[in-house]
């Protein structure tokens, strides 16, 4: 059923108005006046090749996270075992991919396989070896899927933390993507304070729990001999001049508790007004952090952030209800850093910076100044061409290209999208788009009327043989930018975006507006009067 032309003009109408309404605010500096205070608050984000900021790779230590998870298994085990009466001795991770432990009494052989089977089918049991008194020698790892598995969810977790962190500093749009090989591209526009940023993200805050080997010798741990599950490590301490110094210390390589069980930290100054971050667990790591609290006082726990161990205190007794702290004479900056990092969420695994650039915003400017030059004097080529070539029917597709950018600017302003240089080039494409519709359309009329048709025939079988070769078009170029979009980066998706919303305005004023300008002269027209085209 055909739309009456009344309401066809009241839907045009309402898309011009709320195409004003959003880009009116994201193209004009209304900020304190009434209409900055009634119109929406909507703007046209810069990317990082417009506004300047950073990008950075980073590489996320997948080797380390698998042997933490192992170590983790080792310390489930335990426990579970435990439970059921079954002890297991000395969980140890080796190779970053095997877990190593024994099974005290060899009788629970068939009870201990089974607990492992209903209970841990994620790992599989690569060898087990008698000893002389009994005990079962067990060496596990993880099922191939398993792995793969866990090498998925350490990165997929790395770049949530990072977010959260990023989060922090009120980045508008910051694009975070995951790429081959365990690493994650961050691309953070306008940022303005980076050497801060490339402190917080890249400060890795990867926490661990180990026991320190008080029976090493520290002279022969300097010399390189160590216990097998032992390494050497260094505590920070600050002075009260404010120096660092570092005192080298021997610690179990088996990490007992990571900081994936946090759930808050928060600053804090002890009795002698000295910074300090307290912890709290989940439920999960509070049952974990009271057992091995438990089992192991009277021992110094480290307590080891980014492989620096900032204190070891003796556990005095058992330590329930989730709570923990790490000292180390911090500044009160240095511990609200730290807090906040680990609020944001610890790392799965150590990451490291790859690659670090600053974009400076100068060259954003001078490409925003060149990007506008080039779309205006195309923009007016275009105009006057039309113009010249179909008289009054290029009125027409000047006045409704005019209101295809209006809508590619509401529609960058109101979905919060990026504009990047890519971005400036799509919208110039689509400018082109536009007017192609409009040229189809319109030889088709003309072809219409050379065959001796009237105006009003004519321009129903023009626009009716050209909407479907439109939307063919249309529709593959969609498709074409969903794909960009989906497998781009920052700058390529920005053009994806403005290439997008280019077409799906042009489809809307070249196909829907136009006709209403059609319509409405043939409805006013003079009997007889031919159509200028």
């Amino acid at each position: 059923m055909k739309m009456s032309l009344r309401i066809r003009i009241a839907l045009a109408l309402i898309g011009l108005l709320l195409g004003g309404l959003y880009a009116l605010p994201a193209l004009t500096n209304l900020q304190g006046t009434f209409l900055g205070k009634v119109l929406p608050e909507s703007e046209i984000r810069l990317g990082l090749d417009l506004r300047g900021g950073m990008h950075l790779t980073l590489g996320v230590d997948i080797p380390r996270g698998v042997a933490n998870t192992m170590a983790q298994f080792g310390q489930d085990i335990r426990s579970e075992a435990q439970d059921d009466g079954i002890f297991i001795l000395r969980p140890q991770v080796v190779n970053d991919t095997k877990l190593e432990f024994t099974l005290a009494r060899g009788d629970q052989q068939d009870q201990f396989e089974r607990m492992l089977r209903n209970r841990f089918d994620n790992l599989q049991i690569l060898s087990k070896q008698t000893q002389e008194a009994g005990q079962i020698r067990y060496a596990v790892s993880m099922t191939q899927q398993y792995r793969a598995h866990v090498e998925d969810l350490l990165v997929e977790q790395a770049i949530k933390t990072i977010r959260n962190r990023i989060d922090q500093f009120g980045v508008a749009e910051p694009d975070i993507r995951r790429q081959a090989e365990g690493r994650i591209q961050v691309q953070l526009p306008g940022l303005q304070d980076p050497e801060r940023a490339v402190a917080i993200i890249g400060q890795t805050a990867h926490l661990e729990f180990k026991l320190v080997d008080d029976q090493a010798d520290i002279d022969r741990a300097l010399r390189g001999i160590l216990p097998p599950d032992a390494e050497l490590a260094s505590m920070h301490t600050r002075n009260p001049d404010g120096s660092v110094s570092q005192t080298p210390i021997v610690i179990k390589r088996d990490t007992l508790m990571t900081g994936e069980f946090i759930t808050d930290a928060r600053v804090s100054f002890d009795q002698f007004n000295q910074a300090y971050v307290g912890l709290n667990f989940n439920a999960r790591g509070s049952r974990l952090f009271e057992r091995i609290t438990g089992e192991n006082t009277g021992r110094r726990l480290a307590i080891v952030l980014d492989g620096n161990v900032h204190s070891a205190p003796v556990i005095q007794e058992r330590i329930a209800g989730g709570r923990a702290s790490i000292t180390g004479r911090f500044t009160t900056e240095e511990a609200t850093d730290l807090a906040l990092v680990l609020r944001a969420g610890a790392l799965p695994a150590p990451v490291h910076i790859m690659e670090e650039r600053t974009v400076g915003p100068s060259l954003g400017r001078e490409s925003i100044e060149r990007g506008l030059q080039a779309a205006l004097i195309g923009g007016a080529l275009i105009l006057v061409f039309m113009l010249v070539y179909y008289s009054m029917s290029g009125i027409v597709a000047n006045a409704v290209l005019c209101l295809n950018i209006l809508l590619v600017m509401a529609g960058l302003a109101a979905f919060g999208a990026t504009l990047t240089l890519p971005g400036i080039a799509g919208i110039i494409l689509t400018i082109g788009i536009a007017v192609d519709a409009n040229v189809l359309i319109f030889e088709r009329i003309r072809e219409e009327i050379r065959r001796g048709l009237t105006p009003a025939i004519a321009i129903d079988e023009g626009y009716s043989r050209a909407l479907k070769a439109i939307v063919d078009a249309n529709i593959t170029t969609i498709i074409a930018a969903i794909v960009l979009y989906q497998f781009g980066t920052g700058p390529i998706r920005g053009f994806a975006v403005t290439l997008t919303l280019g077409i799906l305005a042009s489809m809307f004023t070249a196909i829907f507006v136009s006709r209403i300008f059609f319509d409405f002269w043939l409805k006013w027209r003079k009997p007889g009067t031919p159509l200028s085209i």
